[in-house]
């Protein structure tokens, strides 16, 4: 192994309570380092430490054998080291050019040099196999995964020593992700260090040479990945002695259509988008990062118009004017991008979860009925907080997911459309909400789960419909699918040649 890059010792940190404590790492310089551990274990509080985000309240680290300690994100940059958070830090407004050269904008007599930025940035949109992208589209227009590959584009492109990677491949189809992890092997190979976090434990598998895991802030494990297991990894971070087996697979679909979607079309990446789910049934949505997923999803619950296709609820045409009509009908949608569409960062857990569930009297929502409603769905979900009381945005990422998912449950809605449930969802979290979507399912509610990890979608639903490039490719019933054929029509829109689909 490389020589020592980078040396923690003692580190700690305490906001209302200690989230880090006594924790000690060492990082070699061309190791692909995983940092594994339950949401609120404090992956992202050491990561953005070592970034120069925050400051540890004790301990010490060392850089290149030299003491380190980063006032900010800047001077830490400054050191080699450069981070992509799990929540993404573009700026809709600006183009993509823009975004990837903020802090370096060419200039000519004191103006932008736009001829000099598109350039560089075509370079490094190429470099990172995103040469398809215009870099003067404004950000904004991309989809999540596209906007994660942008950053990180962003970041490869700066000459650094150690690259922390928070979630990397959450938002990205399976190409994207063996991309990236592609080019991570190849930053290895060059000798840069790198901090990977990741809930998917088969890349951990793949691509680390050491594994550090923590536990409820403190440091439980580190040593190398060979050998190590998957069964291994979850039991060390939830304590638990050996992985929760999954049972027999068991359907509780019905013949009853609830819910039917007929060529909507939301352009530009919604052409034609069709499903129907029954009463009881699971049924996934796959396809590439743009396919169109959620812009089905959208426009199914009224929260943009669609240009052409029709919706049947419980076999009435419908056209939802806006959400609250969806909600009202009997429909819930857990957005994709929790920090825009789903929570209220700022309002507490208690405030989040039973929002639009209690009634108000004279202006005030009963306090002991809210506070009851809140704890209850803290606990079924496990969401790790200091109380109901703490605002959601000082929560974790997960966390915050499930506070998110809490509020719908607490609805108790007939037909749940999830868009990436389980996106920055620990492994003990991830498990619990597949159980909650084997429970709804038995109370007779459909599910429409939109996901891009495929194995997301062959674990929990009865059946998976696709979309390529805005179109419908196909649906497969469990027991009639493969993993080859599932990703053939996630394809079969994208090839000169389309591959024959069920």
């Amino acid at each position: 192994m490389n020589e020592l890059l980078l040396e923690l010792s003692g580190i700690g940190k305490t906001y209302a309570a200690p989230v880090l404590a006594g924790v000690d790492l060492a990082i070699r310089a061309g190791e692909v380092h995983a940092l594994l551990g339950a949401n609120g274990a404090g992956k992202s509080t050491l990561s953005r430490i070592i970034a120069g985000l925050v400051p540890p309240s004790a301990g010490t680290m060392r850089l290149a054998g030299q003491p380190y300690a980063p006032d900010g994100k800047h001077a830490a940059e400054a050191g080699g080291v450069q981070i992509v958070q799990q929540e993404l830090n573009l700026i809709p407004t600006l183009s993509v050019a823009e975004n990837l050269l903020l802090t370096r904008l060419p200039r000519r007599w004191g103006v932008i040099d736009r001829r000099a930025l598109r350039a560089a940035a075509a370079r490094i949109l190429a470099s990172a196999g995103l040469a398809a992208l215009d870099p003067a589209q404004p950000v904004s227009a991309l989809g999540v995964g596209q906007q994660q590959l942008v950053e990180i584009a962003g970041a490869l492109a700066r000459t650094c020593r150690l690259l922390i990677l928070d979630e990397p491949t959450a938002a990205l189809s399976v190409s994207e992700a063996d991309a990236l992890l592609a080019r991570v092997d190849q930053l290895r190979r060059a000798g840069v260090a790198i901090i990977y976090i990741s809930h998917r434990l088969d890349e951990v598998a793949r691509i680390a040479d050491r594994i550090t895991v923590l536990r409820d802030g403190r440091l439980v494990h580190s040593g190398p990945a060979a050998g190590m297991t998957t069964t291994e990894m979850v039991a060390l971070m939830s304590g638990e002695t050996q992985a929760a087996a999954g049972g027999a697979w068991r359907s509780y679909a019905t013949d009853r259509v609830v819910l039917e979607a007929e060529g909507l079309a939301l352009p530009p990446r919604l052409h034609a988008g069709s499903f129907r789910v029954r009463a009881g049934e699971r049924l996934g949505i796959a396809g590439l990062v743009g396919a169109g997923r959620s812009e089905l999803l959208r426009a199914v619950f009224g929260a943009e118009r669609a240009s052409a296709g029709t919706v049947r609820l419980r076999g009435r045409p419908v056209r939802f004017a806006s959400p609250a009509q969806a909600v009202a009908s009997g429909l819930a949608l857990i957005t994709e991008e929790r920090k825009r569409d789903g929570a209220l960062l700022p309002l507490s857990v208690r405030a989040n979860t039973s929002l639009g569930v209690l009634p108000a009297r004279a202006g005030v929502v009963a306090g002991a009925a809210e506070a009851r409603l809140a704890e209850r769905f803290r606990a079924l979900l496990d969401t790790r907080c200091t109380s109901i009381e703490q605002p959601v945005g000082a929560l974790s990422g997960g966390n915050q997911q499930k506070v998110v998912i809490a509020r719908w449950l607490a609805r108790d809605a007939d037909i749940y459309l999830f868009d990436e449930p389980t996106r920055g969802i620990d492994v003990a979290a991830r498990r619990r909400i597949h159980q909650l979507f084997a429970e709804l399912a038995e109370r007779g509610k459909a599910l429409v789960i939109v996901s891009s990890d495929l194995d997301e979608l062959l674990e929990t639903c009865d059946a998976i419909h696709v979309l390529s490039a805005g179109r419908d490719a196909g649906t497969f019933a469990r027991g009639d699918w493969s993993r080859a054929g599932l990703m053939q029509a996630a394809f079969h829109n994208h090839l000169d040649a389309p591959v024959e689909v069920a």
